[in-house]
């Protein structure tokens, strides 16, 4: 194993004497997996007129001034790397983020694509695996898995695909196909735009003979050769991301990880009866267990005491939800322009306005802006219900409709929780969306991941050079 690039921290290192995952004894401690996810601009994303909640853009340890200076992405990678983390998840958009035709964001303009940055990012890191969120609503196969193969070559093995659904009718304007998919079709392309992209992997033989490709389908007919040998870790990872049925299945079928969204508020029972409904779903694919980790999003706050740590997890939920991001929120689900209104004040007296067009409805227990498939009617109804029980304004009210933060406490408690959770099957890891007041991820790095090497809960070292070896995957058998 290399040592750390000039001026590159050194990795965690436990007390010694302390053991590792591997030195345990067998049953009682399942190594954890660790990514980060640096949140980027996608349309269903709602950005705060004042606070931001985009990982890397607001770390003002950065320096950087611009949503492109590569210095704000290095300095995430090199303290993840650092930290001893599996990888790097870094978002797409596709098309910036509107609402009654303005854009909601405009310092959102000129973020950089994600592959461009990882491939950057991998000649300042050794080991961290470096994972790119792709639209397989979008893209074409043999040009994103191109890109990828190139990724992963370059890296020496560690890239990744986060595979991603667009159900944004605005973002299809960006391309040439335009529209969008409907719910059904969407995950039907994404399941046969990574099987054609294995196959395009797969056409070079291990030893490094270009064969022919062809693959015939519903959604791509395409035929040709690659112009990459094949992969040096066989195929990039798989990520897949959601807890919809859809999204279950084809974790099961094709993914090597599978990210889950928060469970937050006391619920872990969910993020175990999701973990064992997977993880049952994968035999009827002939796969096993330990061929899908199953990575849970989590937010942790951090204290010198749990009062200290409770009062700055509710000063970030503030933050996260400006009077402005509030309105914007109730305007999605309410579907029309209620700028007029006081977010300080009541929910609006009348109902949402019916349109089978806007079928996504703002869901702040899955985090600020995020959206899922639902009835804005019930979400409506729901969220004048918890004001009226609770005297909540507008603000108030989206505040509280979002989940807490998944973990928050000292070091140690949340240290305890993290291994805790990994043991009782509820997670293999976690993915972390960490945030500037948090500390960010720095604070996680210097004082839970040194406790968790103590419990035999984390690595010590990277083990491989690969992403797949950091995650315990083996290499795809070749299918020729």
């Amino acid at each position: 194993m290399t040592g750390p690039k000039p001026g590159q921290p050194k990795p965690v290192r436990p007390k010694p004497g302390h053991p590792t995952p591997r030195q345990t004894t067998p049953g009682r401690t399942r190594p954890m997996h660790l990514a980060v996810h640096a949140s980027a601009v996608d349309d269903t994303t709602v950005r705060t007129d004042t606070v931001r909640t985009d990982t890397v853009r607001t770390d003002p340890r950065s320096g950087s001034r611009s949503p492109s200076d590569f210095a704000s992405f290095e300095r995430l990678a090199r303290t993840a790397e650092r930290g001893l983390f599996d990888f790097l998840l870094l978002d797409e958009g596709l098309r910036l983020p509107e609402q009654r035709g303005r854009i909601r964001d405009p310092d959102v303009v000129g973020r950089p694509e994600p592959l461009t940055v990882l491939n950057a990012l991998a000649t300042v890191t050794d080991r961290l695996g470096l994972a790119a969120t792709a639209d397989a609503t979008f893209h074409e196969p043999y040009e994103l898995a191109r890109r990828l193969a190139t990724l992963d070559h370059l890296s020496g093995g560690r890239a990744a695909w986060h595979v991603r659904t667009s159900s944004d009718a605005r973002t299809g304007e960006n391309f040439r196909r335009g529209g969008h998919l409907d719910r059904a079709d969407r995950y039907t392309r994404a399941a046969e735009f990574v099987a054609a992209a294995r196959e395009l992997w797969d056409s070079w033989t291990p030893d490094g003979t270009r064969r022919p490709f062809a693959h015939q389908g519903r959604h791509f007919d395409i035929a040709g050769e690659f112009t990459l040998p094949r992969c040096p870790q066989g195929h990039p990872v798989v990520v897949r991301a959601g807890g919809s049925d859809e999204s279950r299945e084809l974790a099961a079928s094709s993914a090597d990880v599978l990210v889950s969204g928060p469970w937050a508020g006391g619920r872990p029972e969910a993020g175990r009866a999701l973990y064992a409904d997977v993880k049952r779903r994968l035999a009827k694919y002939g796969r096993g267990p330990d061929d899908l980790k199953i990575m849970a999003s989590a937010a942790v706050v951090l204290g010198d005491s749990a009062a200290e740590a409770h009062e700055r997890a509710e000063e970030i939920r503030w933050q996260e939800v400006s009077p402005q991001s509030a309105l914007l929120t109730l305007e999605r689900v309410w579907g029309v322009d209620l700028s007029g209104h006081d977010p300080d004040g009541p929910l609006p007296d009348i109902d949402p306005v019916p349109d089978p067009r806007l079928d996504l409805v703002p869901d702040p227990r899955l985090g600020p802006g995020r959206t899922r498939h639902g009835d804005r009617v019930a979400t409506a109804e729901k969220w004048r219900a918890l004001a009226r029980e609770r005297g909540l304004s507008i603000r108030q009210t989206v505040i509280e409709a979002g989940a807490r933060h998944s973990f928050v406490g000292t070091p140690e408690s949340v240290a305890a929780e993290l291994a805790e959770s990994v043991a009782r099957d509820t997670a293999d890891g976690f993915v972390l969306v960490p945030h500037p007041a948090s500390g960010g991820l720095d604070e996680f790095v210097d004082r839970v991941v040194p406790l968790l090497q103590e419990r035999g809960a984390f690595r010590t070292a990277y083990e491989g050079a690969t992403l797949r070896a950091h995650l315990g995957l083996a290499e795809p058998v070749w299918k020729g």
